[in-house]
């Protein structure tokens, strides 16, 4: 009888394989809401899809989630396809996922509105970390593909506005899923291994999906950590990518951000032509009023007879330094009379008197606080003396000498009364000259 029950593990195990052989949940299509999303350390992750009235649980593991280009979330609805099958430790059914998309949004989309919510939450898009493109730079470098229509684009308006600037290509992939790491490491290896003073990231126009390299993380972060400022041109006017918003500046075309690279050469060329006349109209000027002060000083009266005019400048000289040492005398003797007069008050005023009458006012106290001090003292001498007399009618010491002694427990209390010990305590007697140490044989209790 005992035959026909089962273990749990059996159970389980016979309805795992009925799910497994079921060929219509080998491949299932649900859309859902997703909860209790958890994306394990491991890289899988585990969460539930729910509507209205029903739940599932459901796994999609590492090797599977690695190629989504969005993040799941609680609350997001979306489209999977799976297997349904059994998870024996727990006895439960469950869904193993193998492809998510977003319902009603495009991944991608999401995707790019997700990791533009991040960086910027992190500051990367901030205008105060954004490095200013030099004026006249010497070394651009241009991150873009070889045999693209932007590289051309680039070379000719460099050629054009400002020929005579360095220009390094660093070739990569601008399309597919290794244009990330390729665009990523060519900054890397232009911020340590080039003296460039700018950088051009960019490709030509295409779908999302063509210019999708430029919108990854990995590509955001190397530009944000570049230490060289970046241009970032990337498809048409239209075309916006993650790029553009980390980047110190965005060009609308790859030709755009080559202008934004350089200054125009002829424009230079004439700014230099309007600073080199407008030198020469204010050297001119300069020199007109110059030849004019000149004129001016040689019909001077200086210029002419300067001997007569250094004797009168020696004359003025000589009544200066007259008038100088008659006010300096007039000074000194006001100073004098000013002097004769506070030493004048200083003796009329002089302190010696009120000292004098301080000092006695001091001797006057000082005699007073001493009568109080032997006032204070007597009476002081003899409250002591008084209670000295009383101690020492109270020392026990002195009742001690007399012949009486004083018992303590062994726990050194005074012993008052019979009820303090019992028989066979050790107990000690405190005499005049020492202590003695005593048991207890007996104890009688006396009435008074």
């Amino acid at each position: 009888m005992n035959d026909r029950y089962l273990t749990v593990t059996a159970l389980t195990k016979y309805i795992k394989k009925k799910l497994s052989f079921d060929p219509h949940l080998k491949e299932v299509w649900l859309r859902g809401e997703i909860s209790n999303f958890k994306h394990h350390s491991r890289g899988h992750m585990y969460l539930s899809l729910k509507d209205e009235k029903s739940r599932i649980q459901a796994v999609m593991f590492a090797g599977n989630n690695r190629s989504l280009a969005f993040r799941p979330e609680n609350g997001m609805n979306v489209l999977v396809r799976g297997e349904i099958n059994v998870y024996e430790p727990m006895g439960s059914y469950q869904l193993y996922i193998q492809d998510m998309q977003p319902d009603g949004i495009g991944a991608l989309y999401l995707a790019f509105e997700q990791l533009k919510e991040k960086l910027q939450k992190e500051g990367l898009f901030n205008a105060e970390r954004k490095k200013e493109i030099p004026l006249y730079p010497k070394h651009i470098g241009v991150v873009t593909s070889p045999t693209g229509a932007a590289i051309r684009d680039i070379l000719t308006t460099l050629k054009r506005r400002y020929p005579i600037v360095k220009v390094s290509i660093l070739p990569v992939l601008v399309q597919g899923r290794s244009a990330a790491s390729s665009v990523s490491k060519a900054i890397d290896y232009a911020n340590h291994n080039l003296d460039c003073d700018v950088l051009i990231v960019g490709r030509g126009g295409g779908s999302l999906e063509d210019l999708w390299g430029f919108n990854e993380e990995e590509v955001a972060r190397a530009i944000a950590r570049s230490n060289i400022p970046v241009i970032s041109a990337v498809g048409h006017e239209t075309d916006t990518t993650i790029s553009d918003f980390v980047a110190d500046i965005r060009a609308a075309t790859p030709s755009g951000a080559a202008e934004l690279s350089v200054p125009s050469l002829l424009e230079l060329k004439e700014r230099v032509d309007q600073l080199r006349r407008r030198l020469q109209r204010a050297m001119e000027v300069e020199r007109s009023a110059a030849e004019k002060r000149l004129h001016q000083l040689t019909k001077s009266y200086a210029f002419k007879y300067p001997e007569q005019l250094m004797k009168q400048k020696e004359q003025e000289l000589d009544r200066l330094i007259e008038r100088m040492s008659s006010n300096l005398k007039s000074v000194s003797r006001q100073q004098n009379e000013r002097l004769t007069f506070l030493r004048s008050r200083l003796k009329q005023q002089h302190p010696q008197a009120e000292v004098e009458a301080k000092q006695k006012q001091l001797q006057e106290v000082t005699k007073q606080l001493q009568t109080q001090f032997q006032y204070s003292l007597g009476t002081k001498k003899d409250q002591f003396r008084s209670t000295l007399e009383k101690l020492t009618l109270l020392n026990p010491l002195d009742t001690m000498k007399r012949g009486y002694a004083i018992p303590y427990t062994n726990k050194g209390h005074v012993i008052k009364s019979v009820d303090q010990v019992t028989r066979g305590d050790e107990i000690t007697v405190d005499v005049k000259n020492g202590t003695l140490w005593c048991e207890i044989t007996g104890v009688k209790e006396e009435e008074n």
